[in-house]
């Protein structure tokens, strides 16, 4: 199955699309929302990344990998970002997009994607609430409430909780709870409960910073949950 995802990766990164420019929008101080055009019937699996090219100026760094924060119900292609006060050349190119721009995408890649109808934990650290979103969102398009539950540990200490209004909307109308938490001690309270109740009948999917990630799983199998039983999403650039 390993081997198929990997070939399945190669296949579509070969598949590479020239997606218009349609609207920035500010999340929060420092995050942005950039959408582009769908085109030509394509499709992606909720929580999987593309890789970006800025084609219409020439900068050095001219790709980056980014998540696909829209779930493929949706009608555009959305990418998050923080963005701060000395921005990369990538970056800064993106703050410049206007109407009559393109962004070619190469993908969709990646198994960070839900499965099985297990008991779900999702881990976000700061802006990796991204594959979250489409995640969520594409749970909600389908209408179909899962038979076990989801959980989503939200982990900012800027407290900034980029798209909450959007997930909380999702939360009161299916099977996913929420806990907005503070500190790297309140989330791994939380994660402690979530291992009692669900030990390694649960799948747990983690994504945000490299540091967090690396941490968090670790943490996971020291509560003797199996590396198979967890999925990680390296945010790089963000």
């Amino acid at each position: 199955m390993a081997e198929m995802a990997i070939l399945q990766d190669v296949f579509s990164i070969f598949k590479k699309r020239d997606l218009p420019f349609v609207e920035r929008n500010q999340e929060e101080e420092g995050v942005y929302t950039f959408l582009f055009e769908k085109v030509n019937d394509m499709t992606w699996k909720a929580g999987q990344h593309g890789l970006f090219t800025i084609t219409h100026q020439k900068i050095k760094d001219h790709t980056r990998p980014f998540t696909i924060a829209s779930a493929p119900s949706e009608n555009a292609v959305q990418i998050t970002m923080k963005i701060n006060d000395a921005p990369s050349e990538f970056k800064k190119t993106m703050l410049e997009f206007r109407e009559g721009d393109t962004i070619k995408m190469a993908g969709p890649v990646g198994s960070f994607h839900l499965k099985e109808n297990n008991p779900i934990i999702l881990i976000a650290g700061g802006i990796g609430i991204t594959p979250f979103r489409s995640i969520l969102k594409q749970i909600e398009a389908e209408g179909i409430r899962q038979e076990n539950p989801i959980h989503l540990l939200y982990n900012d200490s800027s407290e900034s909780y980029v798209f909450r209004e959007e997930l909380e909307h999702i939360a009161n109308n299916n099977s996913v709870s929420i806990d907005y938490i503070e500190t790297r001690n309140q989330l791994l309270q939380e994660i402690d409960k979530h291992t009692s109740l669900h030990g390694n009948n649960g799948k747990y999917l983690i994504a945000g910073p490299k540091s967090m990630v690396k941490d968090t799983s670790a943490y996971l199998q020291t509560k003797k949950i199996s590396k198979q039983n967890i999925k990680k999403d390296v945010l790089i650039g963000y």
